[in-house]
């Protein structure tokens, strides 16, 4: 496999949602919404920023921008929430929209043995913000990092390494322990999949040790300069960024303010308090769309709104409760009351577009049948089992209106359902990732199946927080992420699907309308891949 560079001709599009924002939408209307994410919405920019019809970049300014929570650390081996990592560390690969890897701060890698030996040569003259060189050490000594931290979200990737040689100053050869076809991938991912791609400063890790988190160096277009814990963290433009020969970057700064609160932060970027501000949820694009000193930027894609099912507890870890609970959830219903009538119904993890996408899989999916989910809640309830449970979710107000309105769907067909609403740090952490729960609300997008469906899916996969095992689906994708053949990649994950889908792994019911909205003036939003990293290099504001 070779990865070279690859031209850009326009922007692409994408959204900033940490591995897993957990919030829905609320609005009005009445029909349920099939085909196109644009229909009814602004679709003016569903693409990012366009540089060739936006004018001439302008230097200057400092762009502020709304966060929906604090980061927890800006240490790419700290797992949590790590928006603002990519003003401060440009990857050393990238993905574009149809989640081809792209060099970056690397110029190349390859493989000649079919995984089992890649070679990476590093971009020369590239320089960490602290001046210390970015070099074939420096990658080595973020590998090892990564492999020495059990609990750093790449280290399930470092762990196929065996060793590591820097061949030159600019060249590192890996030798792992298995054949990995999508090894460069793990150098492309988003830093809250877990990446081995942001590079930190060596001499930085080295001087500030366990608080390194908080002084951030990379060799992105950014240099770190405050955090003020639960009020904004700085940056300010690097001067000796490895793209200063193009002008970039173009602002002087950006600060990154947590606004948790879905109305206060809608009031900020109306009344231009705020010039950015991400929005992964119904309620925030529509009202954004029909603002006209707004622009609306948004994706449905792979992945999308869903419900966990705990397969360690009762009643979910039946079928029969599993099929009910989905047989019972009217679609027109939740359209009208939770997404302005603009939800896409999703019946599996990839959207209908996508190359992995299982038609039978999609037809087979429960369909709304309250009768035929009372037949199911008396049989379980018939064996014994009580079908009454407890939804968690967070506790802003879109959560707690979409879990109102399944507990009245439920109720309809002789469940009760408790509801326990949490700050959205606490489920996010301890309910949803502590496994604390019966059943829980979710949301997650990708371009590509690896690596977030082996972590929904696989036997122990970090994001798998359902507990779900089947043996097959792990051999099946233990298979694609070893094969360099994309046709066995592509067979592999479609039998993923249709046997997750036919044991009802996961409970799917809306594809994900994650986006953000900016001012006007705010241009050269370019995210390489739904749900990516905004690339902040090329941003800029027009005066």
């Amino acid at each position: 496999m070779h990865v070279r560079p690859v031209v850009r001709t326009r922007a692409v599009l994408a959204l900033l949602v940490a591995v897993v924002l957990v919030t829905a939408a609320c609005g009005a209307s009445n029909t349920v919404r099939s085909g196109s994410s644009t229909s009814g919405m602004d679709a003016s920019h569903p693409f990012g920023g366009d540089p060739a019809t936006e004018g001439t970049p302008q230097r200057g300014g400092i762009l502020r921008y709304g966060m929906d929570r604090e980061p927890v650390s800006m240490d790419p081996t700290v797992p949590g929430y790590q928006i603002a990592d990519y003003a401060v560390y440009d990857p050393l690969f990238r993905m574009n929209a149809s989640g081809d890897v792209q060099p970056y701060l690397a110029e190349s890698m390859t493989t000649a043995d079919g995984g089992t030996t890649w070679v990476l040569t590093l971009r020369p003259g590239v320089k960490f913000q602290d001046e210390t060189p970015l070099d074939a050490d420096a990658v080595i000594f973020n590998v090892q990092r990564q492999q020495q931290i059990a609990r750093s979200p790449g280290n399930v990737y470092a762990k196929w390494v065996k060793s590591m040689t820097a061949v030159d100053p600019l060249t590192v050869r890996f030798v792992l322990t298995q054949p990995v076809g999508v090894f460069v991938n793990a150098f492309a991912l988003r830093s809250n999949d877990g990446t081995l791609g942001l590079m930190a400063s060596p001499t930085a890790v080295k001087k500030w040790g366990a608080d390194y988190g908080r002084h951030p160096v990379g060799a992105g277009p950014f240099s770190f300069v405050d955090w003020v814990p639960d009020s904004k963290i700085d940056v300010t433009r690097f001067d000796d960024y490895w793209q200063k020969d193009k002008g970039m970057p173009y602002l002087d700064g950006i600060q990154f303010r947590p606004v948790p609160d879905t109305e206060a932060a809608y009031a900020s970027i109306s009344n231009g308090d705020l010039d950015v501000l991400i929005c992964s949820y119904q309620t925030e694009i529509l009202r954004g769309s029909n603002n006209k000193d707004l622009t609306t930027y948004y994706n449905p894609g792979n992945g999308g709104e869903y419900f966990y099912f705990n397969f360690t507890r009762a009643p979910f870890n039946d079928p029969r409760m599993r099929e009910a609970l989905l047989a019972a959830l009217d679609p027109k219903a939740m359209s009208a009351t939770q997404y302005s009538g603009f939800m896409d119904p999703a019946q599996t993890p990839f959207s209908a577009d996508s190359p992995f996408y299982d038609a039978a899989t999609a037809e087979r999916y429960p369909t709304y049948d309250p009768a035929k989910a009372k037949q199911l809640i008396a049989d379980y309830v018939k064996d014994g089992g009580d079908p009454n449970f407890t939804l968690s979710t967070a506790n802003n107000p879109t959560r707690t209106q979409f879990a109102q309105f399944v507990q009245a769907q439920l109720k309809a067909v002789g469940v009760e359902v408790k509801l326990d609403l949490q700050d959205l740090g606490t489920f996010s952490s301890t309910v949803v990732q502590g496994g604390n729960f019966q059943l829980s609300t979710w949301v997650s997008g990708w371009p590509t199946p690896f690596p977030s469906l082996v972590q929904l899916l696989h036997t122990g996969g970090s994001g798998n927080y359902g507990r779900y095992s089947n043996p097959q689906v792990d051999a099946l994708l233990d298979d694609a992420v070893a094969t360099t053949d994309k046709a066995r990649q592509t067979a592999d994950y479609k039998q993923v699907e249709a046997i997750a889908g036919k044991d009802l792994a996961i409970g799917w019911y809306s594809r994900a309308y994650t986006g953000m909205l900016t001012r006007k003036n705010v241009k050269g939003i370019v995210l390489d891949i739904p749900t990516g990293p905004q690339m902040w290099a090329g941003a800029w504001m027009s005066h």
